[in-house]
């Protein structure tokens, strides 16, 4: 079963590159322009995602933002940007896949909350403030 597996993994990145270059015969676009293209947009997304994503984790932490969604969208455009590192056009397809998928639109994820500042959602309460000695 190992063997089995070790096979898949090992093949994959090989049937990805001679994808890449059938699709570049027939397209025209010379393979080494497309794997840097690839390879290109794969870091800007990674270096992008790095900085949102410390910026996402910190507006969870203060409750303005609710924490899982935050979690799967980076990681959903971390794996993306990983297969657009990868070099291969099936990988791409993928990684492109992962990045249309609308995550960030769901609901059920707008209730929890991960600070103990504000509230995800939540107005200020207005009161009256006096104090008893």
């Amino acid at each position: 079963m190992r063997l089995i597996v070790l096979l898949i993994v090992l093949s994959f990145p090989v049937l990805d590159v001679l994808a890449t270059m059938r699709f570049a015969r027939l397209t025209g676009i010379p393979t080494l322009a497309w794997l840097a293209a690839s390879a290109v947009a794969g870091a800007l997304l990674l270096r992008n995602e790095r900085m949102s994503f410390r910026a996402k984790t910190f507006a969870a932490l203060r409750g303005d933002q609710p924490l899982l969604l935050g979690l799967l969208d980076s990681g959903r455009r971390i794996l993306a940007a990983l297969l657009l590192i990868l070099p291969g056009i099936i990988s791409d397809v993928i990684a492109l896949l992962l990045l249309l998928l609308p995550i960030n639109l769901g609901a059920p994820f707008a209730t929890q909350s991960a600070g103990i500042g504000r509230a995800f959602g939540r107005e200020t309460i207005e009161g009256d403030y006096r104090r008893t000695d």
